[in-house]
C-alpha cells in the first residue's frame, strides 16, 4: 500500500482520504456479510481481504499523516483483548459466557470513566444500517420495473390501508419490529438481507425462466 501511495504508484490510489474510502468500506463489508449468509467459504476468504486492505489502507494514510501506522492498530487490540479477557489471561473467573460479557462491560466502564461525559442514555451505536438502504434500493427497483410488491409485504402494512406515515409513526413502526425481533432472538439486519436476497432470487429465476429457451 506503501508503494501504491508512493510517487511511482497508482494514481487511483494516491487520490483516495479517509473519507471517499468510507463507500468501498461498506460495501466491502456488505460483501463479506452475503458470503456469511451463504457459508460461502472461498469467497468469504476473499472478502475478509478486502476488508482487511480497507485497515491496511486508513492505517496508510494516518502513517502519512502522522497520527499511527498498521502496527499501532494491530497492538490495540492485541492490548485490548488480553485487557477484557481477564479470565483467559489473569486470575479472574468467568464460568459462563454471561459472566465474560458481565466482565467486559465492566472493564469498559472502568476504561471510559476518565472520558468527557457525553450524557447519553445508550452507548453510541454505528448510525449506518446496510440492510434498510439495500431493502430500499430493492423497493425502488421494483417500482422502476413495475413489479408487484404486494406479495412480499403484509396484507396490513400502513400502506395496504392507504395510512399515510410520518417520519416519527414510520420510525416507531421499525423500532416495534426491530423491538420484537430482539425479543424472539432474531437479528433484523440478517432477516431483511436474506429475505431481500429471496426477491431477488425470485424474479431472477422468474425472468430467466421467461427469456430461456424451450
Amino acid at each position: 500500500m506503501a508503494t501504491l501511495r508512493g510517487p511511482n504508484g497508482c494514481p487511483w490510489d494516491q487520490e483516495q482520504t479517509h473519507e471517499t474510502l468510507t463507500t468501498p468500506l461498506i460495501e466491502e463489508c456488505a460483501e463479506l456479510l452475503e458470503t456469511i449468509d451463504q457459508m460461502d467459504m472461498p469467497h468469504m476468504r476473499e472478502e475478509l481481504g478486502d476488508v482487511l486492505l480497507q485497515v491496511v489502507f486508513h492505517a496508510q494514510l494516518a502513517e502519512e499523516a502522522g497520527h499511527f501506522d498498521f502496527e499501532d492498530v494491530a497492538r490495540e487490540i492485541n492490548d485490548k483483548l488480553i485487557r477484557r479477557h481477564p479470565h483467559v489471561f489473569g486470575d479472574a473467573q468467568a464460568e459462563d459466557a454471561a459472566a465474560v460479557v458481565k466482565n467486559w462491560e465492566e472493564i469498559k466502564a472502568e476504561e471510559k470513566k476518565n472520558q468527557p461525559e457525553t450524557h447519553r442514555v445508550f452507548k453510541s451505536l454505528p448510525p449506518r444500517l446496510p440492510a434498510l438502504q439495500w431493502a430500499a434500493k430493492i423497493r425502488k427497483q421494483m417500482n422502476k420495473r413495475g413489479l408487484d410488491v404486494s406479495p412480499w409485504v403484509e396484507a396490513s402494512s400502513p400502506a395496504e390501508r392507504n395510512n399515510r406515515l410520518t417520519d416519527e409513526s414510520a420510525g416507531k413502526l421499525l423500532f416495534t419490529l426491530v423491538s420484537a425481533c430482539w425479543e424472539q432472538g432474531i437479528d433484523p439486519e440478517s432477516a431483511l438481507r436474506r429475505y431481500g436476497q429471496q426477491i431477488i432470487d425470485h424474479h431472477e429465476h422468474a425472468t430467466a425462466a421467461r427469456t430461456s429457451p424451450v
